[in-house]
């Protein structure tokens, strides 16, 4: 019963924001356009999972071919392979020496970690034409000598625990959650939870490629969504990195945001309107600035919205301004949250175009209409020096 009740409200709720008689038309139209862009990108995901499968499928092909005919590999060729597969083993490739002669036999000289060791003979003797590993490496049990230093350690991951899914593994996974759901909905007590809520976990995944703890909003960083905008607004470049630089002229223009107030140093905070009026606050922090030419922020630990972003600002041959914004961001939710915002154009990224077109108004025009009212030139400040100069 309360599970029916849930569902009534949550149906009624959608029935009047899309039969709203004053934007219901526009708040359809734009679901539809929403709806039609991700059969689009479904589209296109089929379309590379099938080129991807025939590409496999002849690799299979060519192996198996292979292991009936004995090959007599070239040394350079043989050297290329091995050099390329030491990449994915070692965190300082570039450090060892390889050589290959013609009886398959490889050569190995240079530095090498003790721990990756074990991965770089394994991902060696892998290779196709290799005979035997002569190794004269230098063995050192901690990066203590200069090729050592840097790089980033290498991770054997099977192709299911890598972050970003192939396309032919993202459709296998959709098949298989879809079975799972439906069986799921046909089931009863235990497995019929387990089931659906496994599959539907599990579809997502396929669809959107992103990992379980960004999709969930559960600590998965500012990378669950990343967009990137460009507007060009005909005003000096000092005009406008100059109103943009004082944060907290963004609610004037931006009908998400509640408030933009600056903290001490280089910290502000940040309140957004979410759904049904509930206020999300945050607080970010400058970490990048240049003087007329970029702005870099980061949310502080622990804020409820994980965000990061750049804004860069270049002045054309004919005096107008470009302003190319970067950002990512993980709401509560996380995809999921995210997914329905989009469906209903409540996301940042549908808001960041409006915003642009209301500042490029303001500062062309002299006036726009936000928050249901018109917002003019005069209201906005332009940072002090300091501000422009230095973080905050």
């Amino acid at each position: 019963m309360m599970r029916g009740a849930v569902g009534s409200f949550a149906a009624g709720a959608l029935v009047m924001y899309f039969a709203d008689p004053e934007r219901g038309r526009r708040r359809r139209a734009g679901a539809r356009g929403r709806f039609a862009a991700g059969l689009r990108d479904a589209g296109r995901v089929l379309d590379k999972a099938g080129r991807d499968l025939w590409n496999r499928s002849h690799g299979v092909a060519a192996e198996v071919s292979s292991m009936w005919k004995p090959e007599e590999t070239d040394a350079p060729v043989l050297t290329e392979r091995v050099r390329s597969v030491i990449g994915r083993a070692v965190s300082h490739p570039h450090a060892i020496s390889v050589r290959a002669d013609e009886g398959g036999r490889i050569h190995l000289e240079g530095p090498v970690l003790r721990d990756e060791l074990d991965d770089l003979f394994k991902a060696i003797r892998s290779v196709r034409g290799v005979k035997q590993v002569a190794s004269r490496l230098e063995i050192h049990n901690e990066a203590d000598i200069s090729s050592l230093q840097g790089g980033a350690p290498r991770r054997a991951l099977s192709e299911v625990a890598q972050q970003n899914w192939t396309p032919a593994l993202r459709v296998a996974a959709a098949a298989l959650a879809s079975g799972a759901f439906y069986t799921g909905i046909r089931s009863s007590g235990l497995e019929r939870w387990a089931l659906t809520a496994g599959g539907a976990l599990l579809l997502a995944r396929a669809i959107t490629n992103k990992p379980l703890r960004q999709m969930i909003g559960a600590g998965g960083g500012p990378g669950a969504v990343e967009f990137e905008k460009t507007i060009h607004i005909d005003a000096p470049l000092e005009e406008v990195y100059g109103y943009w630089a004082n944060f907290e002229n963004f609610p004037k223009f931006m009908t998400h945001l509640k408030e933009v107030r600056h903290l001490k140093g280089n910290r502000s905070r940040w309140v957004a309107a979410g759904p049904a009026g509930i206020s999300i606050p945050w607080e970010a922090e400058i970490t990048e600035q240049r003087t007329n030419e970029l702005l870099a922020w980061n949310s502080v630990p622990g804020s409820l919205v994980d965000t990061a972003g750049t804004v860069r600002f270049d002045s054309e041959p004919d005096g107008r301004t470009r302003v190319q914004i970067r950002m990512s961001y993980c709401p509560p939710a996380g995809v999921f949250g995210h997914a329905v915002a989009w469906l209903f154009g409540a996301d940042p990224k549908s808001e960041m175009d409006r915003d642009l077109v209301r500042l490029k108004s303001l500062l062309e025009v002299g006036k726009t209409r936000a928050h249901g009212m018109e917002v003019t030139r005069d209201e906005l400040a332009v940072a002090p020096p300091e501000q422009q100069q230095q973080a905050w």
